[in-house]
């Protein structure tokens, strides 16, 4: 049985009994009939009083449990989008939100840990991607090339990832700004790859950015609360 029904269950137990207390007691038709409407009323709107109480219970465990996590992302994701023009804000917002579902960060380290390991996540799927690439054996040379290169500096960036995450945990705020860092260079250096030759598109240029981005949150989240010596 639900709170709710057992609230209300007992609420209508206790002015029955009243009632019939009451009804032992009264001799008078008149009086009985008036008493009654008088307990009926008393019960409904104690009923009613006891229901709106449990609305309004639930209603505020659902804003605390819920809004916090959003509250939190919105706002850092506003000044991150203020202070780098590298970051795009809805961008920003709708990754964290993600990393949100699964890590549900309630203050700002927390944050910028989903954030490096959203980071570390999405350098090993442009890995794993690369990899598929490469097994196309039609791949012109010049393409071929790159994707090799990009192969080698994401490798080396999800290692340095992974490190980054152990970093903010420990409080080793510079060194994984430096290895964040290293992980924005990579993802520009592919990309620049393919640059090097006049009609070859880059075939990773979205995973490319969204490295690139999420590497750049990371930073900003870090350097909110790390920076200056904050946790």
């Amino acid at each position: 049985m639900s709170f709710q029904a057992k609230l209300t269950l007992n609420c209508f137990s206790i002015n029955l009994h009243s009632l019939l207390i009451k009804l032992c007691h009264t001799s008078n038709a008149k009086q009985l009939t008036l008493k009654i409407k008088k307990n009926m009323a008393t019960f409904l709107s104690f009923s009613l009083l006891c229901f709106f109480f449990f609305i309004f219970f639930l209603s505020l465990c659902s804003f605390n449990g819920g809004t916090g996590g959003s509250d939190i992302i919105n706002e850092t994701c506003r000044k991150s989008a203020k202070s780098d023009p590298n970051i795009n804000y809805n961008f920003c917002v709708s990754s964290l939100q993600t990393g949100h579902k699964s890590h549900n960060p309630t203050n700002l380290k927390q944050l910028g840990i989903t954030a490096v390991k959203l980071t570390k996540s999405n350098a090993s799927h442009t890995k794993s991607f690369i990899k598929n690439l490469l097994k196309n054996k039609k791949l012109d040379p010049f393409v071929k090339l790159a994707l090799q290169d990009c192969m080698e500096v994401y490798s080396d960036a999800v290692d340095l990832l992974k490190e980054a995450i152990k970093d903010v945990k420990e409080k080793r705020y510079s060194e994984a700004n430096i290895k964040l860092s290293s992980a924005m260079d990579s993802s520009s250096s592919c990309e620049e790859g393919f640059n090097e030759k006049k009609g070859k598109d880059s075939p990773l240029t979205k995973e490319n950015k969204d490295v690139f981005q999420l590497a750049a949150i990371s930073l900003s989240i870090i350097n909110m609360f790390g920076g200056n010596g904050y946790y």
